[in-house]
């Protein structure tokens, strides 16, 4: 496989803006760059706060987006997969894609693609120990409101010339499968809403599409749940592939710092491990780091007894070690000729999982894409 044939996707998470929502739970002018700025290191060997080398931009302002798609594409990222939530009726945090990203992204030729973040969304921003984790919004939906939103992300986004498409197709995912089944009232009701968007697509003019689920073994969020056969259901809701969101999802970390080289190891197997229990191609993830603390409120004691966001850490998350995750991946891709790596994350800042740069690491975890994968820009 050619470095040209294997495309590089960075989930993006999309909170670092104003929206009203967030305003209204957490006050006015909050972005979730208030938990970055407030991270404190909580115990001997802990890295906090994470810096941003380019400040706390506000990435729903045209120009700051312009930056990073040129940055993203000058390094070898081809695409970036958004986080989409769809709460209540309307989209949430969808400003930076539709105000920013999509105007700028033909001039660099950049692609993005949905991942429909269908979880519950809690009170973890920040989480204090001693409070329940609390429902702010349900990430359930019921036939009108899946085809509400799917016909909402049809119309908006698969006609943009940067959608992403694998084989002319365009690539939706859906990042958990329990709350999509439980919404929508079983596997048949499932695949018959999954049927009936693909059918819509083609109606559209949109032609066939790519159906790809996230799998999850551990639960990480809040409310998530580990009790379906990810394998079984992908295959009977006629999904087009799988790939992973974050490493955390396969792989405990079984120390409070847990070192990168360790859940690399575990990772490699799990690519192997994973592709064989799918009878659809499965995508493998690399994923930068791991550091929830900063959504915890600061004054608590971090106690990974209590789950997320007090999990254990991913320690010596270095540029160079990114690089050895990234050479065997690329092993991997070429063994298997999947068409897609999904790197978490672009801008995971409050869970310590980011390409872009910051004032300790600067830009070396993007070097790293161009010089195994080279650049597109």
């Amino acid at each position: 496989m050619s470095e040209a044939e294997v495309m590089i996707a960075a989930y993006y998470f999309p909170n670092y803006h104003l929206d009203p929502r967030n305003e209204k739970w957490h006050g006015e002018g909050w972005t979730e760059w208030e938990l970055a700025k407030r991270a404190t290191p909580r115990f001997e060997g802990h890295e906090q706060p994470l810096v941003p080398l380019h400040g706390y931009e506000d990435e729903a302002d045209p120009e700051v987006m312009k930056k990073k798609i040129a940055m993203a594409t000058d390094h070898g990222v081809d695409a970036f997969i958004f986080d989409w939530y769809w709460y209540g009726g309307r989209p949430y945090l969808e400003r930076p894609l539709e105000t920013a990203f999509m105007p700028n992204a033909p001039a660099r030729d950049m692609k993005f693609a949905l991942m429909w973040a269908n979880h519950h969304w809690t009170n973890i921003h920040p989480w204090k120990s001693a409070t329940p984790a609390t429902q702010l919004e349900s990430g359930s939906a019921d036939a009108d409101q899946f085809r509400a939103a799917t016909d909402y992300l049809l119309e908006r986004y698969f006609s943009h010339p940067g959608y992403l498409r694998l084989d002319g197709r365009p690539y939706l995912s859906i990042y958990d499968l329990h709350t999509l089944v439980e919404g929508l009232g079983g596997l048949d009701r499932t695949k018959a809403a999954l049927d009936d968007l693909r059918l819509r697509a083609a109606r559209a003019g949109h032609g066939e599409i790519h159906l790809n689920a996230i799998a999850q073994e551990l639960p990480v969020l809040p409310q998530e749940s580990a009790d379906l056969d990810v394998a079984a259901v992908v295959s009977r809701l006629g999904f087009d592939s799988a790939t992973s969101y974050v490493w955390v999802h396969h792989y405990p970390l079984p120390t409070l710092l847990t070192p990168y080289a360790d859940v690399l190891n575990e990772a490699e197997k799990g690519w192997e491990t994973l592709a064989a229990r799918f009878d659809r191609p499965y995508f493998p993830n690399v994923t930068v780091g791991w550091d929830s603390s900063p959504r915890t409120v600061q004054s608590d004691r971090h106690n990974p007894d209590l789950g997320y966001p007090h999990t254990n850490i991913i320690s010596d998350n270095t540029p160079e070690q990114f690089g050895r995750a990234l050479e065997k991946v690329r092993a991997f891709v070429e063994k298997t000729n999947a068409p897609l790596v999904t790197v978490n994350a672009w801008n995971e800042w409050t869970e310590g999982s980011y390409l872009e740069p910051d004032t300790v690491r600067r830009y070396g975890h993007l070097e790293q894409i161009r010089r195994v994968f080279g650049s597109r820009g």
